[in-house]
């Protein structure tokens, strides 16, 4: 199983603010750890946390999976499987 990535970047720039790593291993336990609230959250924006799990289990799944930009927040978010 892949590991699971989420970076965001802020302000425009090149380099990740915050990078968040969850290891392929603890995916599924990890996603049912994850708060009501911040999985409606997700939801909201099209991600759902099942399929990210679902994909990491898939051997031809890598790179970048979603990639979501923010402009007025001048905010982007970057979802991949490594």
């Amino acid at each position: 199983m892949a590991d699971l990535k989420i970076k965001i970047f802020k302000n425009n720039e090149s380099d990740p603010d915050t990078t968040i790593t969850i290891p392929g291993k603890v995916l599924e336990v990890a996603q049912k750890l994850i708060p009501k609230q911040a999985a409606e959250a997700l939801q909201e924006k099209g991600i759902d946390i099942n399929e990210l799990v679902e994909l990491s289990n898939k051997s031809d799944v890598q790179g970048t999976i979603i990639e979501i930009e923010e402009h007025k927040k001048k905010e982007k978010v970057i979802i991949s499987i490594e």
